[in-house]
């Protein structure tokens, strides 16, 4: 007899409501923490292998007391993985650098069409037209709300190349090795952590020279800076979970779509906390990507709903087929019994 199927610790809203609050949260800490008005902590790359070696010991405490369970994956597949997830950091913050803020934005924008292009070559899997219509109307009303200036050269548009498709695949396999090794999410990041901690502790200080010209080490930490950086190191671990969670639930286009959500919340937070201006072209665009959201929700669900009626249907038709098979086998049962009969 099969065990009942346990209720997620974390519901659906939960698991979406964790990742809009630990983003825009981080990015917030982010933005004290760096900022030249702020504590000026302009090294990215080394502040996410913090980052992620605070989630690699939480991963490592919740093991050990049994919270959550270690499961076998092939060493090499988590190096692959700790790979394609970490040039996506650095290409992303090279591309940030080397292009203007508009190109970065249009770069980040681009990232739902090749997950649906890659997902479709990898996965075969097929979308149908409300959900590309809600995908278009989301991408089109986030470019409105943050694209600006958009200037571009060749080295920058290499790096913004890298980060969209390294960072499709990295979304993409998240979902691929959860549901390959029947593996959650929280005991997939504890295992992929580590890996992703050490080599940019050990990288990102050289990655964040070429940067901004300046070694951590030159650094003067202070007081502020130092519970700036917990913050954020604790509210990465609510970020990487969540993420995590989210795409294996759902998928990485729906986490592109609707993480966009982050994007709204962030424009005006800005506009309330940081005095940052927010014009007609703004509130428009927010707008318009929000209803995007709100058809592709509705599109999603549609089609899960389309996709149940196919397998029951399915279903009905094996069943129907197999009580056929068992009527023509006992037939002859029954002719032969009648024949008996007759002959009596």
């Amino acid at each position: 007899m099969e065990s009942e199927k346990k209720p997620p610790r974390v519901s659906d809203v939960g698991a979406w409501a964790m990742n809009v609050i630990s983003s825009v949260g981080i990015i917030m800490a982010n933005k004290q923490l760096m900022s030249s008005n702020g504590y000026g902590f302009n090294f990215a790359t080394t502040l996410t292998g913090f980052h992620f070696a605070v989630t690699a010991l939480v991963g490592m405490v919740s093991n050990s007391t049994g919270y959550s369970q270690s499961k076998h994956v092939p060493m090499w597949e988590l190096l692959w993985f700790s790979i394609v997830a970490n040039t996506s950091i650095t290409g992303m913050n090279l591309s940030l650098m080397l292009n203007s803020v508009g190109f970065y934005q249009i770069s980040k924008l681009s990232m739902i069409p090749v997950v649906c292009i890659m997902e479709w070559i990898i996965h075969n899997k097929q979308y149908s037209r409300e959900v590309k219509t809600s995908v278009i109307v989301v991408v089109v009303g986030v470019g409105v709300c943050t694209v600006t200036d958009v200037k571009v050269n060749a080295k920058g548009f290499i790096c913004a190349l890298v980060a969209i498709l390294s960072t499709s695949l990295q979304q993409i396999s998240i979902g691929s090795l959860q549901k390959k090794y029947s593996i959650g999410s929280f005991e997939l990041l504890s295992k992929t952590a580590p890996i992703q901690a050490l080599s940019l502790l050990l990288f990102g200080p050289f990655i964040d020279y070429y940067l901004n010209g300046n070694f951590i080490t030159n650094y003067k930490l202070t007081t502020g800076a130092t519970v700036c950086i917990l913050i954020s190191c604790s509210l990465a671990v609510f970020c990487n979970v969540s993420q995590y969670l989210c795409i294996g639930r759902f998928s990485a286009v729906s986490f592109q779509v609707l993480g966009h959500m982050k994007t709204v919340c962030i424009l005006t937070l800005g506009w309330l906390l940081f005095d940052s201006a927010l014009s007609f072209k703004n509130i428009l665009g927010m707008a318009v990507a929000v209803l995007g959201m709100i058809i592709y929700s509705w599109a999603v669900e549609v089609e899960k709903r389309a996709n149940a009626k196919i397998l029951t249907k399915e279903s009905l038709t094996e069943e129907e087929i197999k009580l056929l098979k068992e009527g023509v086998e006992n037939n002859p049962v029954k002719d032969i019994e009648l024949e008996i009969e007759k002959l009596d």
